[in-house]
């Protein structure tokens, strides 16, 4: 009887991998808007591989709202929203530009080329702990914010694969922890809803999709309790290094994924 109802109103086919996989990939979207922002990327793949990589797009969207509302509960104490008016502007150029890119770029080399950035800007968080400060006059300016802006807008409406852009960015300003979270849970519950439009204008947010959300949501309230609780133990530093090297995971995970 469920698998009935799931094969008639949902995107789930009579493969339980698929289901197994989008569970997983719900999981990780919990665990990455409590913070744990490298497990972000690991659902762009799971998804692509459950339902393919365009649907996977839409489909993805509103349950990354509803754990959007839930990280903003969470952190609501550290960050503010005046943090992230220096990315919005060229943020939602980012997003538009997506929207216009999504019909006409093959999806491999979008998740090759968001996965090299993301590696890029990595080293240059390297660099920048290495330089002791020469080059942290470089991350204040105007100009970096709006390329960190751009590059989240573009690469969230490719493949809701901005995370760890934003983790790059934010990680370079040196923000504590609380201020961290507070600030990225800002940024993607402000950029995600801003993308609901164009997404339903692509046909990729419909009905079925939304009736899988359904199916899916638990696993993602699941997710965002879970890294709730794993990043109240986690120290500063050890806080840092955990987002850069599941970061850089990620990143290798979307060029070979």
């Amino acid at each position: 009887m469920i698998h009935d109802w799931l094969q008639q109103h949902t995107l789930f086919t009579g493969d339980s991998r698929i289901l197994l996989l989008a569970g997983i990939a719900a999981l990780c979207i919990g665990l990455s808007k409590s913070g744990l922002s490298g497990t972000a990327t690991l659902n762009v793949v799971l998804m692509a591989q459950a339902f393919g990589a365009k649907a996977s797009v839409g489909l993805v969207l509103p349950l990354l709202i509803v754990a959007d509302f839930m990280g903003y509960y969470l952190n609501r104490h550290g960050g503010s929203w005046r943090r992230i008016l220096p990315m919005a502007p060229p943020a939602i150029a980012g997003v538009i530009a997506g929207y216009f890119l999504l019909d006409t770029i093959d999806n491999t080399t979008a998740r090759t080329v968001i996965g090299w950035l993301i590696i890029g800007l990595l080293g240059f968080k390297l660099l920048l702990d290495a330089s002791k400060g020469t080059l942290e006059v470089l991350t204040s300016h105007r100009l970096f914010s709006w390329a960190m802006g751009l590059c989240a807008g573009v690469t969230t409406m490719l493949a809701n694969a901005a995370g760890p852009v934003m983790t790059v960015y934010l990680l370079s300003q040196r923000l504590e922890k609380k201020e961290h979270l507070g600030t990225f849970s800002r940024f993607f519950l402000f950029i995600n809803l801003f993308k609901v439009p164009f997404s339903a204008d692509l046909g990729i947010i419909n009905p079925r999709s939304l009736m899988t959300n359904l199916v899916l949501l638990p696993a993602v309230v699941l997710g965002i309790l879970l890294g709730w609780q794993i990043l109240k133990r986690i120290p500063q530093k050890p806080f840092e290094w955990t987002l850069f090297v599941m970061t850089l995971i990620a990143a290798a995970w979307l060029i070979h994924g």
